[in-house]
């Protein structure tokens, strides 16, 4: 009788010892997957800032191309704008 009670604690500390095993496993995948989000959070906001300075700078080369082009020849870009909005005003009325 002695010896299955010895038995059953020893199992019980084996049984422990693994789930504690297992828990500081957990913690540590846990703690892995959290500076692997940061990483990737850091890479997202660097592309996302990136593609803004390449948008905005876009968008700057495009306004400025308008510009000259309105300055060059301005009766061209008025009949244009004024067909574009007469197909949007086309449009609009269905």
């Amino acid at each position: 009788m002695a010896d299955k009670n010895l038995a059953a604690v020893g199992a019980e500390t084996d049984a422990e010892t693994r789930t504690v095993g297992a828990q500081a496993e957990l913690e540590a995948q846990i703690a892995d997957l959290r500076t692997e989000i940061s990483r990737l959070t850091e890479t997202v906001t660097a592309i996302g800032s990136g593609a803004r300075a390449v948008v905005q700078t876009e968008a700057e080369l495009m306004t400025e191309r308008m510009r000259e082009r309105v300055r060059e020849d301005p009766i061209s870009a008025l009949l244009t704008v004024a067909g574009v909005a007469f197909l949007f005003g086309l449009l609009a009325r269905r």
